[in-house]
């Protein structure tokens, strides 16, 4: 019993169908269209001249087997330019000069998506130069800066591409509505980088940036002042700040148990196995073990235990609803409680904070974070492990924006 096949392809015409020696299909073709484009005139023509050679191409499978398209292209002939010239007909389901069509690329892509290259050439039979290229000249292959309408606020972070060396490169992303997008990929993450990428972004999408997320790095807060302007807000995220207080409270934690270790004998020390990770706890999160051994430390060190309260305390100040300028004035109160409990844990926090005070109260301004930036992050580690490691920007760029919006523009196709 035989079934039609309906190919969606406009302007052909089926002729026949059969299969190869490997029972893939072989669909013979006739172009239904009557003229085409000059193409040194541009002028419509429609004086058939003959036909081109045979090409195949391949589309989208069938029955689990392979499909390919067996076409003559058209050949017209312009009487209105010098020579009489010949145009070979294009196809607009067929990128020009490709051997597959656009149909089978976005299939191609779409099972790329959180896979990787070599697994997607193995499935399909396909060389890994193929699939690199139908990524990069597909949508994700361009600049997404086209593509992009509003910023809202534009996140600027790095990740190394390889784990223990140096050679870090930049994620510029914006969120906008609840969603995240991926603006650029840079090489390193000098200043001078991340300034030619600012100012290339057009004036109208400038426009349209509310404030930037970034850490502490001097080369991203003096990149976005050159090139956005001194009035640009910048908020330095919350986490970043956290990780500078939280680092000072656990490195006392640290000293103060190596002391405990060699002062308490061997029964007591042990009752404080998990101090870690009770210390480190949201105090929310705490279970009773948890308390337990807090309150045994603590009163084997009242410093510990203070400094336990001054980080849980600045931590609030982030939590509590505020303004800029009561969020400062809470941050000079803190300092001062710091002062007078004698703790020097905390100094190098506080000389970050006195030099980015106005940077990181503007947090209390729309509470915004990069929050997103370090979820993007996430995914984009997960990429590289699946991938074994993407080393070229580029492609790096290419798999972000395939993983992160593909499934929304290829498969609601």
């Amino acid at each position: 019993m035989g079934f039609e096949l309906d190919l969606e392809i406009p302007g052909v015409k089926i002729l026949n169908v059969s299969r190869d020696a490997r029972g893939d299909y072989v669909i013979e073709l006739h172009s239904t269209k009557t003229a085409t484009l000059c193409r040194k005139c541009g002028k419509t023509i429609s004086s058939l001249k003959g036909y081109g050679e045979w090409i195949l191409i391949r589309h989208l499978p069938v029955l689990g087997r392979e499909v390919y398209l067996r076409i003559r292209p058209k050949r017209y002939q312009c009487f209105e330019c010098d020579n009489d010239p010949t145009t070979t007909e294009e196809f607009s389901w067929r990128a020009p000069g490709k051997s597959y069509t656009r149909a089978y690329q976005d299939h191609v892509l779409r099972i790329l998506m959180n896979s990787t290259i070599e697994d997607v050439c193995l499935k399909e039979r396909l060389g890994e130069k193929h699939v690199e290229s139908m990524l990069s000249e597909s949508f994700f292959g361009e600049e997404p800066l086209k593509h992009i309408s509003k910023i809202g606020t534009l996140g600027l972070d790095e990740i190394a591409l390889k784990k223990g060396h140096q050679n870090f490169v930049v994620i510029v992303s914006s969120r906008i509505e609840k969603r995240t997008h991926v603006l650029g990929v840079l090489p390193d993450r000098k200043k001078e980088t991340v300034l030619r990428f600012l100012a290339q972004i057009p004036s109208k999408l400038k426009a349209t940036i509310e404030n930037v997320a970034t850490d502490m790095y001097d080369g991203y807060l003096n990149a976005v002042k050159e090139a956005l302007g001194e009035e640009m807000e910048i908020v330095i995220d919350r986490f970043h700040v956290a990780q500078t207080y939280r680092k000072g409270a656990d490195s006392l934690r640290k000293e103060e148990q190596k002391r405990l270790k060699q002062e308490l004998d061997k029964a007591e020390y042990e009752q404080l196995k998990g101090l870690l990770w009770a210390f480190r706890k949201n105090p929310n999160d705490l279970k009773a073990k948890d308390h337990l051994v807090l309150n045994i430390a603590f009163n084997h060190s009242p410093a510990l235990k203070k400094a336990y309260e001054l980080r849980n305390a600045m931590t609030d100040i982030f939590d509590k609803p505020c303004s800029k300028q009561e969020g400062i004035a809470s941050f000079q109160a803190w300092q001062q409680n710091v002062k007078q409990s004698g703790l020097n844990c905390f100094d190098t926090f506080m000389k970050t904070l006195n030099t980015f005070q106005a940077q990181i109260a503007n947090y209390f301004n729309k509470r915004c974070n990069s929050g997103f930036v370090e979820g993007l992050n996430n995914k984009i580690k997960v990429i590289k492990r699946r991938c074994y490691g993407i080393f070229n920007i580029q492609h790096l760029r290419q798999r972000i924006l395939l993983d992160t919006i593909g499934a929304e523009l290829l498969i609601t196709k």
